[in-house]
């Protein structure tokens, strides 16, 4: 199906949207101040290896040590097998040569491997290994076979390492590749010598920034243009795609029109929508999508449909709406990590294996890897989504300073026995002349109407003064208590 990407771009952010049919499908967004480090290759320095968790820690640079597990250790496997303990392979003290595989993620830091892998246009070269790899969205197999055999013959005898043919490379010309092949070893080369030059820690290579990504790797024979909103990035990125990719070059158009770009397409209003909880759909149902620190859960629920035949042909239709709705809404939100899925309750296993086909083929869109477990003997679906980078909630969105991202507060009347209770604390443990309550409007209102009788009771308790005072910038579980 024919896409077309929208790139906003400001000093500050640079926003991607990928649009089928005019429909958002796909939000990236990447700030100045906060850039993602996934692809950047270092030259770390180990700074405490952990037999017990068979991992290390490695001091690249940043704020926060980042994690090395002993599965993304290169030289810990042979034929496909783990053979050495991490306290064998690697020792405080020494440098080491990781490349990051997932960004920060809330309290935990980048996670690194030591294989190394550099992406092209066409190609993802591995400096370490000896195979030839072929995309699996490559599925014919004679297109497969052809492009092995191109790109055997233009490899050069005297370089070794491996490759990953990718989905772009379908139909490619040995001249490409080969175009490839040179670019992805001279940039090797380059983070070798910087290696061998520059002391640990030390950035060796940063990935392309969002907008020069996008080029490389949301582009496909289905996009039809790319619309860029910036005329100095729109210079910038038509000389890169003159020099790598010619065959977008003529799809890159400059958007110099009044309104702004999100806004003419509606992705604005997509934003909008994908940071709230709730999720309509057209048949009148709805999703309830609950984003927490271990996993994501979404709800589905039939909401005013009811349908035009009966009670089972309801759910079905409002399931399968769902699993194209959830899809989506799995590639806009960046939602990864373990996701449970609770489609209506359905009694036709029929119905059941055709939510999933429905679910598994709108799933085939999405560039991430995936795996998708059948119905729990709960009619749960459990599936696991590559976490790479932070969600879009995480990135434009904070915990709430009020609920400190619980999602809901104490009730003013809970305040209110709260203060009661450190009122008779205090009044035990020291001997003032009075106290004065500092609260929001909320709880002074409660106290000066319907707990009015209880604080008199406190008060003529203690046998000492109370007085009310409204504190505007509090929120409604902030008080204090002050002490006359």
């Amino acid at each position: 199906m024919s896409n077309e990407i929208l790139v906003n771009i400001t000093p500050q952010e640079t926003r991607v949207a990928i649009l089928e049919q005019g429909v958002t499908q796909e939000l990236h967004i990447e700030r100045t101040g906060g850039r993602g480090i996934v692809g950047n290759i270092y030259n770390g320095c180990i700074s405490r290896v952990l037999p017990g968790m068979q991992s290390a820690f490695v001091d690249i640079g940043l704020d926060r040590a980042a994690f090395l597990h002993v599965a993304d250790v290169w030289e810990a496997h042979q034929n496909g097998e783990l053979v050495k303990p991490i306290e064998k392979l690697l020792y405080e003290g020494n440098n080491i040569l990781v490349q990051v595989i997932k960004d920060a993620i809330g309290t935990k830091g980048a996670r690194l491997s030591t294989q190394i892998s550099l992406a092209g246009r066409m190609l993802v070269f591995l400096p370490q290994e000896s195979h030839i790899g072929i995309s699996q969205r490559i599925d014919d197999e004679e297109e497969r076979e052809l492009l092995r055999e191109k790109l055997q013959h233009v490899i050069p005898l005297e370089e070794k390492g491996g490759y990953i043919i990718r989905t772009m490379a379908e139909a490619a010309e040995e001249d490409d590749l080969q175009a490839d092949i040179e670019y992805l070893h001279k940039l090797w080369h380059d983070i070798q010598q910087k290696s061998l030059t520059f002391a640990a820690p030390a950035l060796l290579y940063q990935d392309l920034d969002l907008s020069h990504r996008v080029l490389r790797d949301f582009v496909s024979d289905d996009s039809k243009r790319i619309q860029v909103d910036s005329r100095e990035n729109f210079q910038k990125l038509a000389v890169f795609a003159e020099n790598y990719m010619t065959n977008i070059a003529e799809r890159i158009d400059l958007y110099d029109g009044e309104r702004p770009l999100f806004d003419l397409y509606g992705v604005e209003d997509e934003i909008e929508k994908s940071l709230a909880k709730r999720v309509d759909l057209k048949s009148g149902g709805y999703l309830i999508i609950d984003q927490t620190e271990a996993l994501t859960t979404m709800d589905v629920n039939t909401g005013g449909y009811i349908g035009v035949r009966n009670f089972d042909d309801t759910i079905f239709k409002t399931n399968l709406e769902a699993a194209q709705v959830i899809a989506r809404q799995l590639r806009l939100r960046n939602l990864g990590g373990i996701i449970i899925i609770d489609f209506i309750d359905m009694d036709s296993e029929e119905h059941k294996n055709s939510v999933l086909v429905e679910f598994n083929k709108a799933l085939a869109k999405d560039r991430t890897r995936m795996t998708v477990n059948g119905f729990t003997t709960l009619g749960l679906v459990e599936m696991t989504r590559k976490r790479t980078r932070e969600s879009l909630s995480h990135v434009l969105c904070e915990p709430c300073p009020t609920c400190r991202g619980r999602g809901e507060i104490r009730t003013a009347q809970t305040i209110c026995y709260e203060i009661l209770r450190e009122l008779l604390r205090e009044s035990r443990q020291f001997d003032a002349n009075g106290f004065c309550i500092l609260a929001a409007q909320q709880v002074i209102d409660l106290f000066l109407d319907e707990e009015s009788q209880s604080l008199a009771q406190l008060g003529d308790f203690i046998a000492k003064p109370i007085s009310l005072q409204v504190e505007e910038s509090y929120t409604q579980e902030q008080y204090d208590v002050i002490l006359m």
